[in-house]
This record gives C-alpha cells, structure tokens and sequence, in this order.
C-alpha cells in the first residue's frame, strides 16, 4: 500500500529507535529508593531456616538479620519491615506475647536500631503470628473476631514496638478505628515519632498462603478464613472509604495489599488522595514468579522489574517485596 506525501505525520516509534530518546522519554522511575524489604526473624543465635514456598527466602535470628540490613544500607534500600515466626508454645488465645517487652520483635527492633540507625524499621501490628487460632484478632464466646477488644490489643503491640524504637508501625489487621487508637495512644505516650503505615485496602486474598507458612500462622488457621475483616476482592470503591478513614485517624501512608491484581486500586488511591503509596508484592506473586522462572518460562529479571515498575506506573510510591535486595542489586548495576 502506497502512501502519500508524509502519512502518518506522527511517528512515535522515532523516539523508540535508540536508547538514549527511550530513556529521555521514560515516564517511571524505579530505584532502590521505592524499595521495602520484608524479612522473617525468629529466636535464637545464627539459626536460619529455608521457607521451602518462597526459594530464596529464609527464617533469621537477629544476628544473620543484621547482615540483611548491612545490604540494605549498602545497596540503598531504606527500610525492613519484619514479621516474626513465633514458637508454638509462646502463643495464646490472648496473644498476650504480642506486647511483651522482651519478645522477639522489640529485642530486633533494638539490635537493628542501635547498629543501624540510618535503616527504617517497620513492625506488623497483628496478631496472627501469636494466636492460637491464627486469627488477626481475638475471638469472643461465638469465635468471631471481636473489633474493639483486639484494638486494645494492637494498642499494647504498637506501644511496645514504640518503646523499643521502632520507626514505623504497620497495622495489618484491617480492624475498624485501629490507625486512630495507634496514634492516639503513641502520642499520649510521648511516642509521636513513630509513624503509621497503614494497611488501609487490605483484600481476603489467595495470594497469602506461603507468608502464613513462613510465620506459621497456616496451621493454626487451619481451615479458617479472614472474610469478616479483610476486603471482598470484588470491591473498589470500598478501598477508598477504607484509605479515607484511616487518613483521617492519622495514618502517614496507606498500603494496598495484594499488589498485581490489584493495580487498578493503586491507581484509584493515588489518584484520589495524593498521599504517600505503599504496595505489598506479597507472597504468592513472589512464589508464581520464582516457580515461572525456575522452569525456564520467564526470564526472572526482566519479569521482576516489570512487574515492580508497573507498580510504580500504577501510583505506588514504595513497594514491598521479597525481591528488595535482588532488584536494587541489579538497579546498580
């Protein structure tokens, strides 16, 4: 077919041509500064243990975390957010060692604070790791997850992990009215530095399981679900009531979690509040993409880097993932 004159007078494959006017066009930016890295910890000394669902990932005691943060300082990722793995005898129907001073969590918050200063230290305000019955909350007679009374209880973990020096508390338990008893109680306590991270739009989601395994809350949730806390994954405009309300508790960031099949709520937050955007890239995405890889059916560094920098096409300021240390080795080099 023949073609007059300059038709089409816009060509935009010209500016995909070469390298240097791809780059110059570039819309996103993804670097190590967008980067979160979730780690597991558990008691003891030079202990580690293989999560066999997440290759790669391991179970820590604090001295091999420390050579964690050494990374995340080195490679230029400025945060860790951690999930303990709690021993069996050590939980309760009451989660009471959820607050306890010398629990697992604040003695790491400490030892990561006191040598490395500089890193952010984030903490899970949950439950789950230290119930019996592996639910976010606690249960009254009916076994239903009783709002108010695991607010008071996620008040304790929060001014606990304050104490110790923590950086930012992330509470994950999508209980109404927690992010304005947080910040309530951490600023009555003098504790007005620690911000909150919120996870504000937090969906029942399938894409869990292999972090339930790795902090070992999978069997004694047993055949459990979390349906009458965590959000329909149908719904969209409820994420925005949900992001709404905890910003005006006092949240500093919201959180979306799951990430990849949630893109279009990421998308819907940013737009609507121009607040600081946090997703989670959460077990399961991490675990389909290793296994994709492993069998040779995608090349993992590019799939991993376009599924981070779709995260940031989406509207998400700082992204979670498993792949935090990997990705900002391969950013640099």
């Amino acid at each position: 077919m023949n073609f007059a004159g300059n038709f089409p007078e816009r060509r935009p494959r010209r500016m995909r041509r070469d390298d240097f006017s791809r780059r110059l066009m570039r819309e996103q930016r993804l670097t190590s500064d967008n980067l979160i890295y979730p780690v597991f910890v558990i008691d003891g000394s030079r202990r580690e243990e293989a999560v066999p669902c997440l290759p790669g990932v391991s179970r820590k005691s604090v001295d091999l975390l420390c050579h964690e943060a050494e990374r995340c300082l080195e490679l230029g990722v400025p945060a860790m957010a951690l999930f303990p793995a709690i021993a069996a005898e050590k939980k309760s129907s009451d989660a009471a060692e959820a607050w306890n001073p010398e629990g697992l969590v604040p003695r790491t918050v400490r030892a990561l604070k006191q040598r490395f200063p500089a890193l952010g230290v984030i903490t899970d305000v949950a439950l789950d790791p230290y119930t019996s019955h592996g639910q976010d909350g606690l249960l009254d007679a009916a076994g239903y997850v009783a709002n108010d009374l695991t607010v008071t209880a996620l008040t304790r973990q929060a001014l606990c992990h304050a104490e110790a020096g923590v950086d930012v508390v992330a509470p994950s338990d999508m209980m109404d009215g927690r992010v304005g008893a947080l910040r309530g109680a951490l600023d009555q306590a003098g504790y007005d530095r620690p911000r909150i991270l919120a996870y504000s739009a937090k969906y029942a989601s399938c894409f869990y399981g292999p972090f339930r395994d790795a902090v070992g809350s999978a069997a004694t949730l047993g055949g459990g679900n979390k349906y009458t806390y965590q959000m329909d994954p149908a719904n969209s405009d409820e994420a925005l009531c949900e992001v709404y309300l905890d910003l005006q508790e006092g949240a500093d960031m919201v959180m979306v979690k799951p990430g990849l099949p949630y893109l279009d709520i990421v998308r819907r937050v940013k737009d609507t509040f121009g607040v600081p955007t946090a997703v989670y890239q959460v077990s399961g995405e991490y675990a389909m993409l290793k296994a994709a890889a492993s069998h040779g059916w995608l090349d993992e560094r590019a799939a991993v880097l376009e599924t981070l920098i779709g995260f940031r096409r989406a509207g998400a300021d700082a992204i979670l993932t498993y792949f935090a240390l990997t990705a900002a080795a391969w950013l640099k080099g």
